[in-house]
């Protein structure tokens, strides 16, 4: 039997917690088989925001920009609670330009 395997980088956030509460967050890239093998992302920073329902951006958490090639950036952002319901998004940024976001709402 013969079958493809996927390969590339896949952007992942994940967000732990009830509520308004985040009690864990983290992003980063997975790459899996010819993704793995390139020289990375060069220049690279994860930045998290949130929005209210509204979709109006309140709290933005900027990462340091990493100078090296890294093939699997990766940011973990500090526990928090929300003020308002909404949306929790992870941004990565390759040479100051975002290349991909993932988005979480936030809902009762």
């Amino acid at each position: 039997m013969t079958m493809k395997v996927p390969t590339g980088c896949l952007f992942t956030h994940i967000i732990r917690g009830s509520g308004k509460e985040i009690t864990y967050e983290n992003a980063g890239v997975d790459c899996a088989y010819v993704g793995a093998l390139s020289s990375g992302f060069c220049n690279w920073r994860i930045d998290f925001t949130y929005a209210h329902t509204e979709n109006k951006t309140h709290r933005t958490s900027r990462g340091r920009t990493h100078p090296e090639c890294k093939i699997d950036p990766m940011r973990n952002n500090a526990p928090q609670t929300l003020p308002r319901y909404g949306k929790a998004c992870a941004h990565l940024y390759v040479n100051g330009v975002r290349r991909v976001s993932q988005c979480h709402h936030i809902t009762k």
